[in-house]
């Protein structure tokens, strides 16, 4: 089983430049797997924000609904993998899935044991923590933020180590 390494946090809290870093610490070839879409232009400057933070020591691999097929190409190429993030892949299921909690719940236990099967490599999961605010008004909010906490549950569970980023800050707590 590879190391396991999962950063959550609030938005714009660190995570992804605390990722960087450990990853940058560690010799070896680095992959960097995006899952945002460029879906207007705020999105695409993003995008290119994080390209740019990043550099050219990464090997950039976009993907944002076969998650597991990423990782198995991004482990062959590299020894140090980063999934960008897990609760944006997340709402890109929720958008090609239909909301359907069945079918997303299947890609998620299908991630999980796919991690516990592979026999090399680290990798450096980024994910949000959405579940510290109020209640949303909406089913559908609520059953994002209900999966999220589900997803991130199930990678914290088979993690060797979590941080939670607050401030740019990161804090292990496993």
């Amino acid at each position: 089983m590879p190391k396991i390494t999962l950063v959550t946090g609030g938005a714009r809290s660190g995570k992804s430049s605390f990722v960087l870093k450990q990853a940058l610490q560690n010799p070896g070839k680095r992959a960097y797997i995006a899952t945002a879409t460029a879906c207007d232009e705020e999105m695409v400057k993003r995008i290119e924000a994080h390209k740019s933070e990043r550099g050219d020591y990464f090997l950039t691999i976009e993907e944002e609904i076969n998650l597991n097929q990423a990782l198995q190409k991004s482990l062959q190429l590299a020894d140090i993998v980063i999934v960008d993030c897990l609760t944006v892949w997340l709402g890109n299921l929720f958008y090609h899935y239909k909301n359907e909690e069945v079918r997303i719940k299947k890609a998620i236990s299908g991630l999980v044991t796919s991690l516990k099967e592979e026999t090399r490599g680290e990798i450096l999961f980024v994910t949000n923590e959405v579940g510290l605010g109020i209640i949303p008004a909406d089913k559908e909010t609520r059953l994002y933020r209900d999966l999220a906490g589900f997803l991130n549950q199930q990678i914290a569970a088979i993690a060797d180590s979590v941080y939670l980023c607050v401030c740019g800050i990161a804090q292990k707590i496993k």
